[in-house]
């Protein structure tokens, strides 16, 4: 498997996966505006680092969005030393496979790169095996992130110390 930059004509088959990985988790929230954001990888690269996992012959198993700091257009934080990631989704027959967490830790070592002291992200209450994840690579939970985007929909916080001081 290689993590590299997404690729303008890997765009479509990155959103499409993205969608398809999303909507197979809880179809309830792809709503249509949310499905165009997911489908639409070209507007995430203007701002934001968008890497995919390829397999040996170039297949797409999964993505993620690095942003790399408050000032992009894709970050959800204003701190001045975080990152974030954004949109990770696997291929359903890639799952298992260590996709996921390859693709986090390349975004967890090119904010080392960048100096960045911390890494922020939210999920939803839908997503138990990518918070799993997320514990497993040092994230912790931070209730002074979570917003109700929705009446009863949650965006739960997590962070990442990258300097030794503690999260939340």
């Amino acid at each position: 498997m290689e993590i590299r930059p997404v690729r303008p004509d890997e765009h479509a088959a990155l959103g499409e996966l993205i969608v398809d990985a999303y909507g197979a988790i809880d179809p309830d929230v792809l709503d249509e505006e949310y499905a165009a954001e997911l489908r639409d990888v070209a507007a995430r690269t203007e701002g934001a680092d968008t890497l995919v996992a390829v397999d040996r012959g170039g297949r797409v198993l999964g993505g993620i969005t690095y942003v790399p700091g408050p000032a992009s257009p894709l970050a959800e934080f204003d701190a001045p030393d975080a990152a974030g990631i954004r949109m990770l989704a696997v291929a359903g027959d890639a799952r298992g496979r260590g996709v996921g967490e390859a693709l986090s830790r390349a975004c967890i070592d090119a904010a080392r790169a960048a100096g960045r002291r911390q890494i922020l992200l939210h999920s939803t209450d839908w997503m138990p095996a990518a918070h799993r994840l997320y514990e497993r690579l040092g994230f912790r939970r931070d209730p002074g992130m979570d917003w109700e985007y929705a009446p009863g929909r949650w965006l739960r916080g997590f962070r990442l110390s990258l300097d030794g001081t503690p999260a939340g």
